[in-house]
């Protein structure tokens, strides 16, 4: 409770606004088979929200209607929500490329036999937590016997063609730092992992995402009890760099929450801020407002608040990983 009353307390990061909207990332519920330490969902096995049939029709809906180019689905575990399958046939029927935000040992769980060949056949992009590359950390911070199954998983998905270099199928593992602390370097982290995955375990991949830990939910809630909440919210607020502004993922994402409602991103999300495109007509703005707004609220603030500087402190953070990786690849291709 500290830590949200802390973050949502005025701020002075700086005002940004939405531009044409190209992601839409949707979270199906928060039950997962696993409750890891830097979860900020506070997923788990125990968890009952997921969403209905209702919202998952106008999810499918805003597929149908060409005005998004990427479904980007997350939880807790997406995969268990009774609908995921039915979105990723929908949206790629569509010509929609979607993202399942994976955490690999859902592959091995009840009913989930065909998922992996599931994902190959509709050509789906999987992004995978990986939080190291060391068994003693990974169990750690996600339970133990997890780091075998994610080994396991990802030298199937290497078997179905993902990560390989002549395959379409595309595999990024993510990063989270075990404490609060910023990401290393990508880049450098990156060339760690493919050399100790592929030597010891025969694993390829495509990239390696690094993401800031939030301090909210879980993560902030461990932050607060070892009284390390206001350092970290101090290394944060220190390490901002306006560069990053330009690429943060609200810019052009909006983040659905498993009742349909809308919000700039999956954090927001969390902390219960709506869509800075709230007004007093829709409180609340749900995806029913989104299918009547053709420009997807193009122009309109993005709410903001303390937790913030966590994508832009340092190299940056986001979904897609550090901005800074994505600057230089930009600039490249320019």
């Amino acid at each position: 409770m500290h830590a949200t009353i802390h973050l949502l307390r005025k701020t002075d990061f700086p005002l940004i606004r939405r531009r044409r909207l190209q992601s839409l990332q949707v979270n199906l519920g928060y039950r997962c088979n696993q409750s890891c330490q830097h979860c900020h969902v506070a997923a788990g096995p125990n968890r009952t929200e997921m969403m209905d049939a209702d919202n998952a029709a106008l999810v499918a809906s805003l597929l149908r209607s060409g005005r998004i180019a990427t479904l980007d689905l997350t939880g807790g575990a997406p995969e268990l929500s009774p609908h995921f399958r039915d979105l990723v046939h929908v949206a790629r029927a569509s010509g929609v490329r979607v993202i399942d935000r994976c955490n690999l040992t859902i592959l091995f769980e009840p009913g989930q036999d065909d998922l992996a060949p599931f994902l190959a056949a509709q050509g789906v992009d999987v992004v995978a937590s990986l939080p190291c590359y060391t068994e003693d950390n990974v169990d750690t911070q996600r339970g133990g016997g997890v780091f075998e199954k994610s080994i396991n998983a990802l030298q199937w998905l290497n078997r179905l063609g993902y990560g390989q270099p002549d395959s379409d199928l595309s595999l990024d593992l993510v990063y989270n730092p075990l404490g609060p602390m910023l990401p290393p370097p990508q880049d450098k982290l990156q060339a760690d992992y493919k050399c100790l995955l592929g030597e010891r375990f025969g694993i390829v991949f495509d990239r390696l995402l690094t993401i800031a830990n939030m301090p909210i939910q879980r993560f902030g809630s461990m932050l607060v009890s070892k009284g390390q909440f206001d350092g970290y919210m101090q290394t944060l607020h220190a390490a901002h760099r306006s560069e990053n502004l330009d690429g943060v993922m609200c810019r052009d994402l909006i983040s659905v929450d498993w009742q349909g409602y809308l919000h700039d991103c999956d954090f927001n999300q969390m902390l219960g801020l709506p869509l800075g495109a709230a007004d007093a007509r829709h409180p609340r703005p749900h995806l029913r407002e989104l299918l009547a707004e053709p420009d997807g609220f193009c122009g309109r603030p993005i709410a903001i608040a303390d937790h913030c500087y966590g994508c832009t402190a340092g190299q940056g953070s986001s979904c897609g990983g550090a901005l800074e990786s994505a600057h230089a690849g930009a600039q490249a291709v320019a």
